[in-house]
């Protein structure tokens, strides 16, 4: 059976951040995901990830003003230093949180910034990442990103990822695949984590449409999470969907798909 991990931005929203913790373990979880560790201590976080007995699987490079509707600036040419600064301080957090692998969000290319610089430009913030976070002993993925959930998202398809990853030519760079995003943008789920497996770092799930739990969509999960298992895969399994309801009351698709 797959490892799944409970997305902790997406999941348990009912309560308070903090308190998802805890509740994440009582619906049975062991690891958790989320997009962003850095608006609290990181001591604070380490102790609930202790308390509650759970691992730290992934978090993201700190992304631009969020709030704002920025959505990463690895691929802005304005913004590189602000970009390896964010670096230094995902290194700290997740060492702290001995979290093993930190996503790099690509960003919306900016208003009067081409193609080829937007690439030269997340070519280079990569292989500046992976450098560093490498040092740490931390992995870096990148992911793909549909563009009907995010129009202009720089990096949207899972070979444009693989070609990137080669270019940067790193060991430690691996794609993130993001069923939900696969799924609108191109589809061919089974054949594409079957060959691609050596370059898949994590993975992240939700049904379209909706992004909701496994099993209210169109995706056969049924058959993709047998799948994903014969295949080797040994990672985490994010659950980064929106609960259709309460979250605990939607969990059944564990027992039921797994």
């Amino acid at each position: 059976m797959p490892k799944f991990a409970a997305n902790l931005s997406m999941l348990f929203t009912e309560i308070d951040f903090l308190d998802r913790f805890e509740a994440a373990a009582k619906a049975g979880f062991k690891g958790v995901e989320y997009l962003f560790p850095y608006a609290y201590p990181k001591e604070t976080l380490a102790q609930r990830l202790k308390d509650n007995g759970l691992e730290q699987v992934l978090h993201n490079l700190p992304a631009g003003k969020w709030e704002a509707g920025e959505r990463g600036i690895a691929c802005h040419p304005d913004r590189i230093e602000e970009f390896k600064a964010g670096v230094t301080q995902a290194v700290e957090y997740a060492t702290a949180l001995h979290c093993p692998k930190v996503n790099c969000l690509a960003g919306i290319v900016p208003a009067g910034v081409d193609q080829a610089t937007a690439h030269k430009t997340f070519v280079e913030n990569l292989r500046h990442a992976a450098a560093e976070l490498k040092k740490a002993g931390i992995r870096l993925v990148i992911e793909p990103i549909n563009t009907f959930d995010i129009p202009g998202f720089f990096l949207s398809r899972t070979d444009q990822a693989l070609a990137i990853v080669a270019e940067v030519g790193s060991d430690n760079l691996q794609v993130q695949y993001d069923i939900y995003h696969a799924q609108r943008m191109e589809g061919e789920l089974g054949n594409t984590i079957s060959r691609q497996l050596a370059s898949i770092g994590h993975i992240q799930l939700a049904d379209n449409p909706g992004r909701h739990e496994p099993g209210t969509g169109e995706i056969n999960y049924a058959w993709l999470l047998r799948h994903i298992d014969q295949t080797g895969y040994q990672g985490w399994i994010g659950c980064e969907y929106k609960p259709a309801g309460k979250t605990e009351d939607g969990l059944g698709w564990i027992k039921a798909l797994a």
